[in-house]
């Protein structure tokens, strides 16, 4: 059961530690502390930390003190640029346990205040009468926002009657993020993800159902060397049956402080090469098939950033990023990899840059980094990115 801070003394505008790449420019609310499930062996937030739902009137006191400068500062704005001098009296009257709402509602009205996303991991989690009141508080003060989004759980949406999910939606919640990670029973148990097949299915489609958009979330690599091919089929079948809008693609690292670097150490878990995840990638969208979503990439540890696109009519074009590196001479593909995860080329027209490449040659040579060790070097740079 879920623990209530219920009894307690609000003590100010609250946020969370994480939200999804394309809610940068999000107002960020945090309804319920930290991860209620918090046991996927690849996950390095929220450990260690312990779940709780907020009081609904902190919440709602939260809102109003964003709503209160984001009116401040949308009348400086009227009069022009922000300056130091002209946000100063709204600082001077600021409390120090304000300045996160300020910051925020700063973040907010220089995005366009178009998004609005609901922290932490499991914001369905709420009862949803008390979601609905948030929801349609956050409207009320906040009419222009186009959307208002959450991440999920799909054992908890699973459970969440059509009514109250069609409740919800006509409050406000327009879309939600799910970490479906894997799809395939045996790569879900081995993770201890708290979910199965058959549910990931179930939540998708609820969602669908309720109108509200719905972004799953896919780790390539989760399956480790034995499950890779099961991993990406099961994954695309499921998605073929739920046919989410998007589909965002999170590739794995395993650091140091989760559970699965034990697994990953002694052998139990054998993590893909860049190689075998290019693979299981190109078969993951070769499988699916009679959807209508976008896949998107946005993510700073995939090594395809730009395999990005719309199905069914930009689905060659994805595969063909992939298969094109997978054709390159061994010594290329290095080059491509190590520049991409180094932050040194973006894409495949990136790499057709003279320069670049031999800045990345030049790199690869210094730090000694060959075929035989570009793995452990990879591997390297993308646990310090966690």
């Amino acid at each position: 059961m879920a623990k209530s801070s219920g009894n307690s003394s609000y003590c100010g505008f609250e946020q969370g530690p994480i939200r999804p790449p394309s809610e940068a420019g999000s107002l960020l609310l945090r309804l319920t502390r930290n991860c209620p499930w918090n046991h996927c062996t690849f996950c390095p937030v929220y450990k260690g930390a312990e779940f709780s739902l907020r009081p609904v009137d902190h919440i709602l006191k939260d809102i109003d003190l964003v709503y209160s400068y984001v009116e401040k500062l949308s009348a400086i704005r009227k009069s022009g640029p922000f300056t130091r001098d002209s946000i100063a009296p709204v600082l001077d009257d600021s409390g120090a346990h304000d300045m996160d709402a300020f910051h925020a509602a700063m973040n907010f009205i220089q995005n366009g205040m178009e998004s609005i996303f609901l922290q932490d991991a499991n914001s369905l989690i709420m009862k949803p009468d008390d979601l609905i009141t948030v929801l349609r508080h956050i409207k009320a003060c906040f009419p222009q926002a186009k959307r208002i989004t959450s991440y999920a759980r799909s054992h908890t949406v699973s459970r969440i009657s059509d009514d109250h999910m069609m409740r919800i939606a006509e409050a406000g919640l327009s879309r939600i993020h799910i970490g479906m990670e894997s799809a395939s029973d045996k790569v879900l148990e081995r993770v201890r993800k708290g979910t199965t097949k058959a549910m990931q299915i179930t939540a998708g489609l609820k969602v669908k159902k309720a109108g509200i958009e719905l972004s799953e979330y896919v780790m390539p690599g989760l399956g480790g060397m034995d499950l890779s091919r099961e991993h990406a089929l099961e994954t695309a079948d499921a998605l073929n049956q739920i046919d989410p809008e998007f589909i965002r693609l999170r590739s794995l690292a395993i650091p140091a402080h989760v559970p699965l670097f034990s697994d990953h150490a002694n052998g139990t878990f054998r993590k893909c090469t860049d190689l075998g995840v290019a693979e299981e990638i190109l078969l993951f969208l070769e499988t699916l098939d009679g959807i209508t979503g976008t896949v998107k990439s946005d993510h700073v540890l995939n090594l395809f950033q730009d395999v990005e696109g719309t199905y069914p009519q930009d689905k060659a074009r994805m595969t063909d990023i992939i298969r094109s590196f997978l054709a390159l001479p061994q010594e290329e593909r290095l080059y491509v990899q190590v520049g991409r995860r180094l932050g040194m080329i973006r894409n495949a027209e990136d790499a057709k840059d003279a320069r670049r490449m031999d800045h990345i040659k030049e790199t690869c040579r210094a730090n000694g980094i060959t075929p035989a060790n570009v793995d452990t070097v990879i591997e390297d740079i993308m646990r310090r990115f966690i």
